[in-house]
């Protein structure tokens, strides 16, 4: 059995944040380590639900190469996520970008990080020499559900500007 790789640490905490418990809760400190899992190594992470008290556990894939921690945050290399659709990407840099603190200047160069990784990760969904997004950039519903809402916003020129516009906004505030 092969399990959708997480590329890096942080790509794993925002995957787990984006599928709460059953309950509705993200609220879970995460236990993690290598295991032997399906006939290969998987990291796992596990933990209790601290609303409900409900076991909660993900097995991810092991990538080929070790990405190292290149600042905060570190999505991934240079492959696109296996985890999160270009459309789930879009999603988390729309909500981060959104919620930008007005009185706190290194949080608000932290949080427009993560917006700009976020716009980057989508950038990497597309094909060298392709200007958009492909169709099997998308396969979960939410992912689907922001491309329909505006289709454009998914292409190359578009995501470079929307990117560069959330990193100058960062470097402002650091």
């Amino acid at each position: 059995m092969t399990f959708a790789v997480a590329r890096t640490r942080d790509e794993a905490h925002l995957y787990l944040d984006l599928h709460p418990c059953t309950c509705g809760s993200v609220e879970t400190t995460w236990d993690s380590g290598l295991v032997s899992a399906g006939g290969g190594l998987a990291n796992r992470y596990s933990g209790t639900c601290e609303t409900c008290g409900s076991p909660r556990e993900y097995l991810f894939g092991v990538p080929d190469r070790p990405v190292m921690p290149s600042g905060y945050p570190t999505f991934g290399g240079t492959e696109p996520s296996q985890l999160l659709d270009a459309g789930e990407w879009l999603w988390v840099a729309d909500l981060t970008a959104g919620n930008v603190p007005v009185d706190d200047e290194a949080e608000a160069h932290r949080t427009l990080s993560v917006a700009t990784a976020a716009v980057e990760e989508v950038v990497k969904f597309i094909p060298p020499g392709a200007d958009e997004v492909p169709d099997d950039g998308f396969w979960s519903q939410r992912g689907r559900e922001v491309r329909a809402a505006e289709p454009g916003r998914f292409q190359l020129e578009r995501l470079l500007i929307v990117r560069d516009t959330y990193r100058d906004l960062a470097a402002r505030h650091a």
